[in-house]
């Protein structure tokens, strides 16, 4: 008994270095997958959108009198210069609809999405004297599509010409002292993973803010550095999202985070990074099958269950990019309990294959690895099965002769 079970850790060990080497493999297949398609991606959909509200810089012209001395004589002269400033917005209604269409590219998913984005923003001119206003609006991203590109004052003629290069739009408008005008910008754009709105570097004061957002998706996240929005309602499959402020001075932003698939590459190797696991439960559950009932299973078999087992991880690696996850993860469970099935069959009986073995393998090998599909359970499950494979294990083996089994051929035939 202890020379099979030193082969059977021999072929155990062998499987898992077998198993580390497919994950390891499965990573780099995901890495370099990434590190090609990401860019593809973001060429074609857009990268992740950042919107920035208008800059607004007020500018007039003031006279200095400037002193200097020529031949000796000191000379007075009234020089004319511009004074600007920078205008603080005094007041924000933004309206952004988000749609999210995943995409997949070998072995990821990639959050992609289509904006709406609609906003009218107040700008007056608060002093006593006609000035300039020079309002820029930076593009959200840049390499990126804006269809149906609105930049516009409410009510009035003005001057505004893109700056493609630069990544904004630039307009000029003459205020009349106390005069405010409402901005209108709206714009049709797509990107990827992320869409914030952002109100400019370092601490920045906003007056009169609102901002709704729509999403067609049910899981909302939020950044660590982001604003929660102020009220949250269900619409459709999706979310109503509001943020309003009377008067902010803060450093932080608002930003949505698209929610992920489940990534193939990443769960493929995951799932055969633990698959020794997996197995060693099956292994110590089909060894205390064989001794109850007497059953003698010799390290060829377990060589062959095991190479059942590794199928099934090999399998799901390579279909996991070229078809549905769910489907893959069914059509390689199916082979590997299709391989183990019919063996034992051959070997010991249907009975046999089926209750026993095939069982343990849908427990051990297809539950347990369709547990990393569900985010924070695979630590639990590990837990559980154990917990409950040590509960039957020593319900069944209570009343077994350890000494018996363990004893060799010469002492059992003497006895």
């Amino acid at each position: 008994m202890i020379k099979r079970l030193i082969a059977i850790g021999f072929i155990f060990g062998c499987t898992s270095i077998a198993w580390l080497i497919l994950a390891g493999v499965t990573a780099g297949r995901t890495h370099v997958s990434d590190s090609g398609l990401r860019a593809r991606v973001e060429r074609l959909w857009g990268a992740p959108q950042t919107q920035l509200p208008p800059a607004v810089k007020a500018s007039h012209k003031v006279v200095k009198r400037v002193e200097s001395l020529e031949d000796g004589k000191k000379i007075v002269r009234d020089v004319e210069e511009t004074a600007s400033e920078r205008i603080t917005l005094d007041g924000s209604a933004l309206s952004v609809a988000l749609v999210l269409e995943h995409r997949q590219k070998g072995l990821l998913w990639y959050a992609t999405y289509h904006v709406d984005f609609r906003g009218d923003y107040v700008i007056t001119n608060a002093s006593d004297i006609p000035r300039e206003f020079e309002i820029t609006l930076p593009f959200a991203a840049k390499n990126t599509v804006f269809d149906d590109l609105r930049f516009e004052l409410e009510g009035r003629p003005w001057r505004a010409a893109p700056a493609p290069g630069e990544g904004r739009i630039t307009g000029r408008v003459q205020l009349a002292p106390g005069e405010t005008v409402t901005l209108k910008v709206g714009y049709r754009s797509q990107g990827m993973e992320r869409w914030s709105y952002s109100f400019g570097n370092g601490i920045s004061e906003v007056r009169n803010f609102r901002l709704a957002l729509r999403t067609n998706f049910d899981a909302i996240d939020f950044p660590e550095d982001g604003i929660s929005p102020a009220r949250k309602e269900r619409a459709g499959d999706g979310w109503h999202l509001t943020w309003e402020f009377r008067r902010l001075v803060a450093g932080v932003n608002i930003s949505m985070l698209m929610p992920e698939k489940l990534q193939p590459g990443p769960l493929a190797s995951q799932i055969a990074s633990f698959a020794p696991i997996s197995l060693f439960f099956f292994i110590v559950v089909m060894l205390t099958i064989g001794v109850v009932k007497r059953v003698d299973l010799h390290p060829m078999h377990f060589f062959f269950l095991a190479a059942a087992f590794f199928s099934f991880h090999l399998l799901f690696a390579y279909l996991a990019d070229q078809i549905a996850i769910h489907t893959a993860f069914a059509l390689a469970a199916a082979t590997s309990l299709a391989l183990t099935v019919s063996y034992l069959r051959i070997a010991f009986g249907s009975r046999f294959a089926f209750l026993a073995a095939g069982a343990a393998q849908l427990v051990y090998l297809v539950l347990f690895s369709y547990a990393f599909f569900f985010k924070g359970m695979t630590g639990l499950a590990i837990a559980l099965g154990a917990v409950v494979t040590l509960f039957v294990l020593m319900q069944v083996t209570g009343r077994t002769n350890w000494n018996e089994v363990f004893a060799d051929r010469k002492t059992r035939a003497a006895a």
